[in-house]
């Protein structure tokens, strides 16, 4: 890679990963469907009049935006408003590499090696370690909900694989149009129109900022710049700048919101990182690496 494309693919990664304080920041002043709603809201408006006519299918576009939209994210903003700490979040979503590894075999018949299978082992560690390291902090339930958004990641990713989508901007783009209505509605109804008002009504600088970062600069530059490297460069050289995402993840956490990163946690992301890594190698050079082709943050 050219130094310039080496210094772009570690932007995305800083990026993406100081997403996840962000996200801790913008809880603070939404109730956390509605603030998912809003990030993308936000994403797909004035953007999907931009884009063009949407690349691929409505059948990939509302199967991804359902699940990615309203699971994943959903149920990675509700874990973190219940107490998952962002940097945390940040490494625990890397297991995704493993469920899509997982989901790959199951739907689209794709083995994984040995040293994948070593890789998943590995990571899956990682989780062991860092759910006792969140269950001495007191919150079994918010870690589960964040496993569950990998989990539901994992499914995107593999639909996004089927989709084969040539323009990831443009499909992210109408992607995010799927999650708006149905994410409003279940704020709605769970976490009540008074408090979803009374976020909208008290909307300060701080709020609006949260909204167009995890928006515009996550991810419409985050997204277009990822597809344009994939564009120009093997997935399985592109990938692989992903596994930074927890190291800017937690790094952020610690300095902003002063996150204590434990000797546990330490030890968390070295296993998980490096299982991601095995899991990630590509089957025979160039094949794409799959289990993190599409990063969604």
């Amino acid at each position: 890679m050219r130094p310039s494309h080496l210094a772009l693919a570690v932007l995305v990664a800083a990026v993406w990963g100081v997403n996840f304080t962000v996200i801790e920041i913008g809880l603070d002043h939404f109730p956390p469907l509605l603030f998912s709603a809003l990030r993308f809201l936000a994403a797909a408006l004035p953007a999907v009049f931009l884009v063009g006519r949407p690349k691929v299918a409505w059948r990939w576009i509302v199967g991804v935006g359902l699940v990615l939209g309203v699971a994943k994210f959903g149920l990675l903003f509700v874990g973190m408003d219940a107490g998952m700490p962002a940097g945390l979040s940040s490494l625990v979503l890397q297991i995704q590499a493993v469920f899509t590894a997982l989901f790959a075999a199951l739907a689209l018949g794709e083995r994984p090696s040995g040293v994948r299978i070593a890789g998943m082992l590995i990571a899956l560690g990682g989780i062991g370690v860092a759910a006792v390291d969140q269950g001495a902090a007191g919150g079994p339930v918010a870690f589960a909900l964040v496993v569950g958004a990998a989990a539901c990641w994992g499914v995107s990713n593999v639909l996004t694989r089927k989709a084969a989508p040539e323009d990831s901007l443009n499909f992210m783009v109408w992607v995010s149009t799927v999650p708006v209505l149905p994410l409003l509605a279940l704020s709605l109804l769970l976490e009540g129109p008074s408090r979803d008002l009374a976020a909208l009504g008290s909307l300060d600088w701080r709020g609006a900022g949260t909204v167009i970062y995890v928006a515009w600069i996550t991810t419409v530059f985050g997204f277009g710049a990822w597809g344009w490297l994939l564009r120009r460069h093997p997935a399985s050289t592109v990938a692989p700048f992903s596994l930074l995402v927890p190291v800017f993840g937690m790094s952020a956490a610690a300095l902003f919101l002063d996150e204590a990163i434990t000797p546990l946690r330490w030890c968390a992301a070295a296993l998980l990182v490096g299982g991601v890594a095995l899991t990630s190698l590509p089957r025979t050079a160039p094949a794409p690496a799959v289990t993190v082709e599409t990063p969604a943050r």
